[in-house]
């Protein structure tokens, strides 16, 4: 039987069964600021600004600072229309899981942490091997790697281990060694710029052309002298997805006996062409490619931000750039440019290559194969021209521009702007130098991105170009000025300090080629 209840009035309430001291309190409670609600929007916090610039005097309750962090975080893109990035969107609950379960792991205490080193290990292992690695540890005859925080940090590694190899030959011969250059294609990612800088090592171009986007091979050996620490091939370029031809480089430096080490910048090609095209030579197999690096982050599966170096041997790592410590009990050898780093992106690592296995990574990358090659069809069909390749000759990317039109009132970046408005990151670019400042847009094909999805993108990329056609050139631009100040998060920047901007010593201050996002 369910009993009667009456309804009390307010003194009532206050009063009941509590001694006066009690009460008292209580009401002092009640009138005090309202540290204590019910709902994040009822407390004072909610009417404040979030703090910006100087750390708050009090505390919040954790649940009020995870809520307006989370709402302030929402005003984010959508990860899964981002279509500009190569780096992993998705994983699997039980990744996440496992990863989440490790954030407190330092994974430089190899003491404390020993099986979580131990993966490391078993990830170098199993990349080294899909690389073709030499295999074996006895009169550094076997290869040897390591995790890095991504391919910038790996590229680093690379350049500096070529740089003192370079350097000490030098030095055995009696030369000078202060001129030091590498020689690399003018598509390459920025890191190559920032490496090529912090280290002092002059940079050689292989100019892209009208019609070639990845380096000439006869071209870039030529461009090799005494000075020479090495050559970067670029295996999938962040432009056009093509794979440079490392074998044709590797050749040509063997006919004309020329003893240069070539680095494999693998960063996106990395997993993708060991399982589509696993009869491409591009990697250990080839006599002059000493080190290559691979971004787990992108065609690898994980969350940023984890990627992985191979050298072919503990012969092309020099030794005294390798730092022995005793770190909190445990002897390890060092050679990075960070020490302290969680576990949880290594762990990612592994789970994906024992959850997937060969046969899981070839589905995967021969779905976003096909998933590209269709996306690539359609927008031919609309009238685009196509500078990607097909069919596993280069990245699941597609890369396009507008034909060329005198009468048009809109360019590639107009359209991308316009794809903005639909949710759509689609990034138009200014290519590399000596193209005649060609403009391209790029679509980057990644896991999450499903045939149905690749259907929305195109019914809305030829309703933007029919809207476009409507307006007059006046109105676009407005229309760009617009989008760009209110819905891009360029046009809102405040994070670039004065001084910095408009540098004139990168290729885009000199040039006007924009880098591509990785």
């Amino acid at each position: 039987m369910v009993h009667l209840s009456t309804i009390p009035d307010e003194q009532q309430v206050i009063s009941g069964k509590l001694a006066d001291g009690i009460r008292k309190a209580h009401l002092q409670l009640v009138n005090d600021d309202d540290s204590f609600t019910t709902s994040v929007y009822g407390s004072k916090f909610a009417a404040r600004d979030l703090p910006k610039h100087e750390m708050p005097e009090a505390e919040m309750s954790k649940d009020v600072a995870y809520r307006l962090i989370k709402d302030h975080l929402s005003l984010d893109g959508n990860p899964i229309l981002n279509l500009a990035s190569f780096v992993t969107t998705y994983m699997e609950e039980e990744a996440e899981k496992l990863m989440a379960e490790s954030f407190s792991k330092n994974f430089i205490d190899y003491e404390e942490y020993p099986q979580s080193a131990d993966i490391q290990n078993r990830c170098v292992s199993m990349i080294g091997r899909l690389f073709h690695a030499p295999i074996g540890v006895e009169d550094s005859v076997g290869a040897i790697g390591t995790s890095c925080v991504g391919s910038s940090e790996a590229i680093m590694l690379a350049v500096l281990a070529m740089k003192r190899r370079w350097k000490n030959k030098r030095v055995e011969e009696g030369k000078p060694y202060d001129k030091p250059n590498i020689v690399m294609s003018s598509a390459v990612q920025v890191c190559w710029e920032k490496a090529a800088r912090y280290f002092e090592v002059e940079e050689k171009l292989v100019y892209c052309t009208e019609d070639r986007y990845v380096i000439d091979p006869e071209e870039t050996v030529n461009l090799v002298d005494e000075n020479t620490i090495g050559i970067c091939a670029i295996l999938g370029t962040t432009y056009t997805g093509e794979y440079e031809d490392v074998k044709a480089v590797n050749d040509l430096l063997t006919k004309k006996g020329l003893n240069i080490p070539i680095h494999v910048d693998a960063a996106s090609g990395g997993f993708v062409a060991p399982f589509v095209v696993p009869d491409l030579e591009w990697d250990f197999r080839l006599e002059h490619v000493v080190s290559i690096n691979v971004s787990g982050h992108k065609y690898g599966l994980v969350y940023p931000g984890v990627g992985w170096v191979v050298w072919r041997s503990a012969e092309y790592l020099p030794q005294e750039l390798v730092f022995n410590i005793n770190y909190l009990g445990a002897d390890q050898a060092s050679f990075t440019l960070n020490f302290s780093k969680g576990a949880s992106q290594v762990i990612g690592q592994y789970y994906q290559l024992i959850r997937l296995g060969k046969h899981g990574y070839r589905a995967i990358m021969s779905n976003l194969t096909r998933t590209a090659n269709y996306l690539s069809d359609s927008l031919a069909a609309l009238g685009f021209i196509i500078m990607s390749k097909k069919s596993g000759e280069g990245l699941p990317l597609v890369a396009f521009r507008l034909p060329p039109q005198e009468d048009r009132n809109y360019d590639e970046f107009a359209l991308a702007h316009q794809l903005r408005v639909r949710g759509w990151v689609v990034p138009a670019y200014t290519m590399a130098p000596n193209t005649k400042n060609l403009k391209m847009l790029r679509v980057v094909v990644r896991e999450d991105f499903t045939r149905n999805r690749c259907d929305s993108l195109i019914t809305d990329i030829n309703q933007c170009q029919q809207l476009l056609e409507q307006m007059d050139q006046d109105s676009v631009k407005k229309q760009q000025e617009f989008i760009h100040k209110h819905n891009t998060s360029s046009g809102k920047a405040t994070h670039n300090h004065p001084k910095f901007r408009r540098e004139k010593h990168s290729l885009q201050g000199k040039t006007g080629k924009t880098h591509a996002i990785c």
